[in-house]
């Protein structure tokens, strides 16, 4: 199964089946969404289902302790994303123990037998500044090596990386010991921002058969008609940006939410597109 098939079905599958099952929004079955309220309501929703009829993932690289946090929660560049889900402690673990105790505890939550894809979260530097090469470190002797062994055992079909930033993704790509089957990379191959991607690590993945999963085409809703940028209030510079991209858009008579996801999905290294939805008839 080919990780383009797979992750759009199972993009639709996460968003849909929340919105219409349940009360509020699952966006991923990601258990840092919401201090692990996702995979719980996901799960919800899972339980009308075949296991055989979908197909899930999830991402570990923090482990959500039953402890409650006292002393407020550091995410780095995205610090208050968060603060709306439960209370408990959430801690980083790269490590092979961290990653399979994660998968477990996923499992649990979403109430199935098994997983089919696993991300990598958030191992960049918007997260952890200037510790991120560390952390990668870890997990490179860590999650990587037990990930590619549950592929190997046929207990997931695949693994990667799930960031936003395209750094680690380059230095995976380089790595001989292991071989990620795919990337989610959220908001760094945008019609707004696509530089260094586009550039650099889009042909070094094409090359080695890597597919990229593009998160954020919107680039946080401002492509598409929002007024924010990587979850913040857009400063004005990148408005004038998209003010120009909008221009060009017009001149060529393409709506601009059309002309981002066509550009996200151009690429022979883009697999799928995640833009999400906020109501169920966007689905």
């Amino acid at each position: 199964m080919r990780l383009v098939a797979a992750v759009r079905f199972t993009a639709l599958l996460a968003i849909g089946m929340a919105l219409y099952a349940l009360p509020a929004c699952a966006q991923n079955a990601a258990q840092i969404a919401r201090g692990r309220l996702s995979e719980i309501r996901l799960g919800k929703a899972l339980t009308k289902h075949k296991r055989d009829d979908y197909v899930l993932s999830t991402k570990v690289g923090r482990l959500i302790l039953d402890e409650i946090e006292s002393d407020g929660r550091d995410f780095g560049e995205k610090d208050g994303l968060f603060e709306f889900g439960q209370p408990n402690r959430i801690v980083y673990d790269y490590s092979a123990d961290g990653a399979l105790r994660s998968i477990e505890d996923s499992l649990i939550r979403l109430g199935v037998d098994r997983l089919d894809f696993v991300w990598v979260h958030d191992i960049a530097q918007d997260f952890h500044g200037d510790e991120w090469l560390a952390r990668f470190e870890t997990a490179r002797t860590g999650a990587f090596r037990a990930l590619t062994r549950l592929r190997e055992e046929g207990a997931i079909k695949a693994w990667g990386l799930g960031v936003n930033r395209v750094e680690p993704c380059e230095l995976t790509l380089d790595l001989a010991e292991v071989h990620p089957d795919g990337f989610l990379l959220a908001g760094r191959y945008t019609l707004l921002d696509h530089e260094r991607a586009l550039q650099r690590l889009m042909p070094a993945a094409a090359a080695r058969q890597v597919e990229i999963v593009v998160g954020g085409p919107y680039s946080s809703g401002i492509l598409a008609g929002g007024t924010h940028f990587e979850y913040q209030k857009a400063p004005p510079e990148i408005i004038a940006r998209v003010e120009r991209i909008k221009a060009t858009a017009r001149r060529h008579q393409v709506p601009l939410k059309a002309a981002a996801l066509q550009f996200s999905l151009a690429h022979p290294a883009s697999a799928a597109v995640i833009p999400g939805a906020s109501r169920p008839e966007r689905i």
